[in-house]
């Protein structure tokens, strides 16, 4: 999946910086996948400036959860399902991966009604043309090509979301609102805000992340470990102590980028579509209007490359994280680098998510607002896994000497209770 790291480089510069990005900046990459798109246009569409400061906030949540997850990989030696399944009941580790399952075939769906809402903005051709022909595309380059030579293509069309960052500043969003919605947080007990909160952090802190970042880092341990066996015998313990060095600082680059673009969508947003009146996304076409003060006409394309260009990243991360899991909890041999002939269930995992998901988007449900409720159940099926999580990195018998420290369990716990209390009190909201 990654590139193997040379175990002689120099650990210092520019180079050794960029040698360390690997899981960690593709988890970032797959975060702002079509479902988050949507969910942070509606953000800024309905609320303004009003919902920055959730990317201050989720940051450092979204790093922890996820460097916990790839301490995991980097330890145990294995993703979490397989620590599931060597150290507790079959119950939570089935309950884990069924929540995981849900959550990504739901979100699969949605991300390939959104790239075909996108894909007809620009061509026409009617989505239930489309949502099958993406489906079969990924499915094929994943079993035909493999993930890692799509995410070196596919990269640079998800570039076109940094026009989010230029377009903000041609918008001449007002100053004052911009840092008042960014450091001073505002609470509304009502329904439509709730489910935007829970949305945003169900987008940002996503359960099909947490499966798929520990699991790749065990596949690159795994590559290491075949490669050098010698070497990895020898200073075991102070190599293990700089892969951690090393994870921090791909899974901090990662969420860091994440949360820029999560930032300057809703920021662009509430600058456009806010300003103009547009506070409910129903189409691709209304998404884009964001765009204009950049692209111009050329909105649409840009806004159609993004998302595009993220599902065709995210979508493979939703499917392959759901195998992952299966392939590990009923100890299947699995991964990215196996051929389908030698790890079946795996790539039937996967095949399986797809149909359905392709399946679930061909429904009449507003592509949009498909988006926007996937992330939403995201939301509410994240702080299950989340303290599933925290057990596991606090389990002596996985973890050893490097099980969490003071930093991780407050932040790691914070995370579970904020999102859990966001996802009661908006259950709550559609009652009352």
């Amino acid at each position: 999946m990654t590139t193997l790291p040379n175990i002689e480089i120099q650990n210092t510069g520019p180079k050794a910086f960029f040698r360390k990005l690997g899981p960690g900046l593709i988890t970032g990459a797959a975060d702002d996948d079509p479902s988050g798109i949507a969910t942070y246009s509606q953000a800024g569409a309905a609320f303004g400036y009003g919902l920055l400061w959730t990317a201050l906030i989720s940051l450092p949540l979204m790093v922890a959860v996820q460097l916990m997850c790839a301490r995991v990989g980097i330890v145990a030696k294995s993703g979490l399902a397989t620590a599931l399944r060597d150290h507790y009941s079959r119950s939570l580790l089935w309950f884990a991966c069924m929540l995981l399952v849900v959550a990504n075939t739901l979100n699969i769906a949605a991300d390939l009604g959104g790239m075909a809402a996108a894909a007809q903005l620009l061509t026409g051709v009617p989505r239930v043309i489309l949502v099958p022909l993406f489906a079969a595309l990924i499915l094929a380059l994943l079993v035909f090509a493999s993930y890692e030579s799509m995410a070196r293509v596919l990269k640079w069309f998800a570039l076109a979301l940094f026009a989010y960052v230029v377009a903000a500043v041609l918008a001449h969003p007002s100053i004052l609102g911009v840092l008042k919605g960014t450091f001073v947080p505002s609470i509304r007990w009502d329904r439509d805000y709730l489910m935007t909160l829970v949305a945003i952090f169900g987008t940002t802190i996503s359960p099909y992340l947490f499966f798929w970042q520990a699991s790749q880092v065990a596949e690159q341990e795994e590559h290491v470990r075949a490669r050098f066996p010698m070497r990895r015998r020898r200073g075991e313990m102070r190599r293990t102590g700089r892969e951690l060095r090393d994870a921090a600082v791909d899974t901090e680059s990662g969420m860091f980028v994440s949360q820029v673009i999560m930032f300057f969508i809703i920021l662009t947003a509430g600058a456009t579509l806010h300003k103009a009146g547009i506070t409910d996304v129903q189409s691709a076409d209304q998404a884009a209007i964001a765009l204009r003060p950049i692209a111009g006409p050329l909105a649409y394309w840009l806004f159609a490359l993004g998302i595009i260009g993220t599902g065709m990243l995210g979508v493979p991360v939703l499917a392959g994280s759901a195998a992952y899991a299966i392939a590990e909890a009923g100890a299947f041999k699995g991964g990215m680098d196996e051929k389908p002939d030698g790890a079946r269930v795996f790539y039937g995992v996967m095949a399986i998510a797809m149909v359905v998901g392709t399946v679930l988007a061909l429904t009449s449900l507003n592509a949009m607002k498909m988006l926007v409720w996937s992330a939403v159940m995201n939301g509410v099926l994240a702080p299950p896994l989340i303290v599933i999580i925290l057990m596991v990195c606090n389990n002596e018998t996985i973890m050893g000497r490097y099980k969490n420290g003071r930093l991780l369990n407050v932040l790691g716990w914070t995370a579970a209770v904020l999102m859990g209390v966001g996802a009661i009190a908006m259950i709550v909201s559609f009652f009352i």
